[in-house]
């Protein structure tokens, strides 16, 4: 009688699984491509909104032409397993159609919800993982390429350790040059040169000898200088020769261009790291499309497919807008306030996080601080980080993804520039300062995010490509019905999710307003504490 029922529907709707599956596959991959652009917006313009070096409008629009050329610039060649997570040969077709599907299923449904709550999450391991479930799942352990997933997991921890002990040690020692007055003339003279240079010669280094390795003209240069001279010698001259044009350019430049040394590095390295990341990401959220349309246009599975062009183009503008999106502003206004230097931030973060941040914050004493007090510029907005510590997140940022795309290895962008914010602020000692226990618990609870969202892609992918799957073997029309019913519970779930979202936003904005007025009730009138505003999440 089922089966009978099935047949009915298929000559009434005419279901084909092949169909409707490769039609939600592309509709589909503009739909996750927008969400990567979404949640990642915060890891490429954080720094520069939080300095306050730009609004975040000009910043999202900056980035987002960067975004598009590094898109454009990557690799045609697209692999549709992501570094041989699992093999999609021993799979028939449509299980392999399954997975590709299911992992869009979870993709799209984690990183709105997780971007909903301002919480930034990694849509590299977001994608390994859900290819690990989904192939474990239908196709077995024998499907999985276990040892090339344990060396994409071990290329993306130690990403997370190298941006850190990076941004710490950099930080602390340009910090330690610099004092707390990075606006101090004089001072920008004596070590702006060295500092520049320094900064400029790892973005160099790493976008162009190390991501950009096999671009034709950059094969000339790099066989000329770095391959003649060695990596040591040529890095040391590289520094000399870019401190001493930055000196130039100071000394023709005058006062102007040494007020806004620090703010043009960090303009430079946020361009970097979304031309890094536009090369990097790319490929999370296209390939599953891509190898979906592949199966439907020659009936066969690739393990790395050609991809035209203008698709490139497309999907790098697709980025673009997702990083302008609403709740791309709240993973912006997150990941900043977490690396504040104000006293009040507007956070959530749940109990337990706050309870293990208490054993880590030791002094609330702000004269331990090394980072200069927070200004409040024009309209009344709080500049959470000074223009130096900008320019070091999104340097070092945009030289550990570069050199990870030159290696091929999809590192996460989040991972890697929430280390850098955090190991840079815990360099410059922020955690001494006002809701310093909110931040680590925001720390710790994003931490614990990155790894409930991976287990979740894994879990949540293995069960809807195994759905799928059996649903399949019954017939064309009970796979495709099954595919229709899952993106309905997509759409629920991300509906449900965006309300509560909305309300505990609202919460926070209520929670941040109580804590600044008993403040301001115990402290000299005349002194305002400098509280981050909650204009930052609707500031364009």
């Amino acid at each position: 009688m089922g089966q009978m029922t099935m047949d009915f529907l298929a000559g009434a709707f005419h279901f084909d699984f092949l169909h409707i599956a490769v039609l939600i596959a592309i509709g589909m991959l503009i739909w996750d491509t927008i969400e990567v652009g979404r949640n990642d917006a915060a890891n490429i313009v954080n720094a520069v909104f939080g300095a306050r070096v730009l609004r975040r409008r000009r910043a999202v629009q900056i980035a987002g032409l960067a975004v598009i050329i590094g898109a454009w610039a990557s690799s045609p060649v697209m692999e549709t397993a992501r570094k041989g997570i699992f093999d999609p040969t021993v799979l028939s077709l449509h299980d392999a159609l399954a997975i590709y599907i299911s992992v869009y299923l979870t993709d799209t449904v984690l990183l709105y919800s997780f971007s909903a709550y301002g919480m930034p999450i990694s849509t590299t391991a977001g994608l390994v993982f859900s290819l690990l479930g989904g192939g474990f799942m239908v196709g077995g352990a024998n499907a999985v390429q276990w040892t090339s997933s344990g060396v994409v997991l071990l290329a993306i921890v130690c990403s997370i350790f190298i941006s850190g002990a990076c941004g710490f040690l950099i930080q602390r020692a340009f910090r330690g040059a610099m004092g707390q007055d990075c606006d101090d003339i004089e001072k920008i003279r004596l070590h702006g040169p060295w500092i520049a240079g320094a900064l400029l010669t790892g973005l160099a280094f790493f976008i162009l000898m190390k991501g950009m390795k096999n671009v034709a003209f950059i094969k000339v240069i790099k066989a000329g200088t770095l391959d003649l001279l060695g990596a040591p010698f040529f890095l040391i001259s590289l520094w000399c020769l870019l401190a001493i044009l930055v000196w130039v350019i100071m000394r023709v430049g005058g006062v102007i261009v040494q007020r806004n040394l620090f703010s043009s590095l960090a303009i430079m390295g946020m361009i970097a790291t979304a031309f890094a990341f536009g090369q990097n990401d790319l490929a999370n959220c296209a390939s599953p499309g891509v190898a979906s349309y592949m199966i439907y246009q020659h009936g066969e599975i690739a393990t790395s497919v050609e991809v035209p062009s203008w698709l490139l183009l497309f999907c790098g503008v697709l980025l673009a807008i997702g990083m302008s999106t609403r709740n791309a502003q709240r993973v912006t206004r997150a990941e900043v306030n977490t690396g504040s230097q104000g006293d009040i931030v507007r956070l959530y973060a749940p109990r337990w996080c706050l309870w293990l941040a208490e054993l880590f914050v030791k002094s609330h004493d702000p004269s331990k601080a090394l980072a200069p007090e927070p200004l409040i510029q024009e309209k009344k907005k709080l500049q959470h980080y000074d223009a130096l510590r900008a320019a070091v997140i999104t340097s070092v940022s945009g030289s550990v993804i570069a050199f990870a795309s030159g290696l091929a290895l999809p590192v996460s962008t989040t991972y890697v520039a929430f280390a850098a914010v955090i190991a840079t602020g815990w360099a410059d000692r922020i955690f001494v300062r006002g809701d310093s226990h909110l931040k680590i618990a925001r720390m710790i609870w994003v931490i614990f995010g990155w790894f409930f969202s991976a287990f979740l892609a894994a879990l949540i992918t293995g069960f809807c490509a195994l759905t799928i799957s059996k649903m399949n073997s019954i017939g064309g029309a009970a796979g495709a019905m099954a595919v229709i019913v899952l993106l309905c519970v997509n759409l629920t779930v991300r509906y449900i999710m965006k309300k509560r979202a909305d309300v505990q936003e609202e919460r926070m904005q209520l929670e941040a307003a109580e804590r600044k007025k008993k403040l301001l009730n115990v402290t000299d009138s005349k002194e305002q504490p400098l509280y981050a505003s909650e204009l930052d999440s609707h500031e364009m």
